[in-house]
């Protein structure tokens, strides 16, 4: 949950504010929206199930919780436009496919939701946020600097995050929209079960990681509140570490 002195300073700009987290049901989109709400904010979270929906609806009956495909173009463009008015979106809706992503149409599909898909929001958000002047928050990876052998779909996805977020915050900064990213380490989700329950793979990334823990998704919170607050209103086309010091090393 939301730390007490985080709630307080976000609080003052985030009263009233319509922030939207795709893929926001779990995981890392699930903490992000957890702070926003607790923050204020009126949050609109998506994700790409009904099973994901049913879940996310049980564990936060207060947070609006809708379905949203972020391949299909036109739906993406209803939804966001029903929306009428947005402050913040943050892109979490994502996808891995360890082992499979060295097939072409595999790695094609992740790309098209991870990459296409955060492009599909920001285009379809961009009006609305030019209106309140908002921002846009993607979710890149350490992945967007190093290489994955067995996931050359997420890690490109995730390069291709950082270049998308560094080119649109200069295309939508005569909106006044800013736009930044984040990059996780190797964060305690579902998504990274396998790999913290395999002793073999486990080891040697708390060994490369200087805080030696696998990250929380609550350790995302802190840093998507203050790139959407006006703490950060000189800052636009950054993409930042939360990584415990892994790409340092």
């Amino acid at each position: 949950m939301l730390t007490s002195s985080s709630a307080n300073w976000a609080s003052a700009w985030s009263q009233g504010s319509r922030v939207l987290v795709t893929g926001g049901t779990g995981g890392i989109g699930g903490a992000i929206a957890d702070a926003f709400h607790a923050a204020g904010a009126e949050v609109i979270s998506t994700g790409a199930t009904e099973q994901e929906l049913e879940a996310a609806r049980a564990e936060r009956p207060a947070m609006e919780q809708r379905p949203l495909d972020v391949r299909d173009t036109a739906a993406v463009r209803s939804f966001v436009a029903d929306l009428g008015s947005l402050d913040v979106v943050v892109n979490c809706a994502g996808i891995i496919r360890r082992g499979e992503e060295l097939d072409a149409d595999v790695f094609a599909r992740v790309i098209d939701i991870n990459l296409t898909g955060t492009m599909r929001v920001c285009e379809a958000a961009r009006p609305l946020l030019a209106q309140s002047r908002g921002s846009i928050i993607n979710i890149a990876s350490m992945l967007s600097i190093f290489g994955g052998g067995l996931v050359p779909g997420y890690s490109a996805s995730k390069g291709g995050i950082s270049q998308l977020t560094k080119s649109l915050a200069i295309a939508y900064a005569s909106d006044g929209i800013r736009v930044n990213a984040v990059a996780p380490g190797w964060i305690a989700t579902p998504l990274t079960e396998a790999l913290q329950n395999d002793p073999s793979r486990a080891q040697p990334i708390l060994s490369r990681t200087p805080m030696a823990r696998w990250g929380t998704p609550s350790d995302l919170q802190g840093i998507a509140l203050f790139l959407a607050s006006p703490h950060a209103a000189f800052m636009t086309g950054t993409v930042i570490p939360v990584d415990g010091g892994y790409s340092i090393m």
